[in-house]
């Protein structure tokens, strides 16, 4: 496969799930729900199998420590930002959001780990590939793998950041992230940055979405 099409197939994947699980008719007796484990691991498996080819993943430790605490402090923020920006006139339609109990009231902790883990895990890698990686620089030069991060150009990080808020119920907490992510991508070019700083935000949000209930943010 090509460098584009290796960033496009997980994400393709994930997708493709989310397409058979709304196309699922409800009253069929299968909890649609337990999808989520699978999606995850076929996304996983899909990165493993793929992963030397992901030459950007190779650079693990080619950034400081003070850009990882940017990361992670830029996650905790967009984090704060994303459970503040909920209003009508920062998002699109009505989020049914993904709620783990069960008929009782009761957590199914299986289905919520597997959601936590996959959006903590999992999503930041698929979706950086995609966002950052390629999407980003794709937009400054088709040869995308010649463009180096922090020349993608302004440009470039604004659109690609747009298109990331689209496929968001919270566009304007898209748009930010998006923003947010693709910077620290550009100043440090390094994706593992920017996968932090995603997985910060996804972790904490996650975890708040389990202590308050509010299953709308999933």
């Amino acid at each position: 496969m090509s460098p584009a099409a290796i960033r496009v197939v997980p994400f393709a994947l994930y997708i493709g799930f989310l397409m058979a699980e709304s196309a699922i008719p409800a009253g069929i007796g299968f909890d649609v729900r337990w999808l989520y484990g699978l999606k995850v691991l076929c996304v996983a498996i899909a990165l493993g199998v793929l992963w030397k080819r992901y030459t950007e993943l190779q650079t693990f430790g080619d950034t400081g420590v003070a850009d990882w605490l940017l990361a992670c402090a830029i996650g905790v923020a967009i984090f704060v930002l994303w459970i503040f920006l909920d209003q009508s006139w920062a998002t699109v339609g009505k989020s049914g959001g993904w709620d783990p109990r069960n008929s009782g009231g009761e957590i199914i902790w299986p289905l919520a780990a597997a959601r936590l883990i996959g959006a903590a895990v999992v999503v930041p890698v698929m979706e950086e590939l995609f966002w950052r990686s390629l999407i980003l620089r794709w937009i400054r030069d088709p040869n995308f793998l010649s463009v180096a991060p922090r020349r993608a150009g302004a440009l470039a990080l604004l659109i690609s950041s747009a298109l990331f808020a689209v496929e968001h119920h919270q566009w304007l907490a898209g748009l930010l992230a998006g923003l947010a992510f693709g910077w620290i991508y550009m100043r440090t070019n390094n994706l593992w940055t920017a996968i932090l700083a995603h997985a910060v935000t996804n972790l904490m949000l996650g975890v708040w979405v389990l202590y308050t209930g509010h299953w709308e943010f999933w």
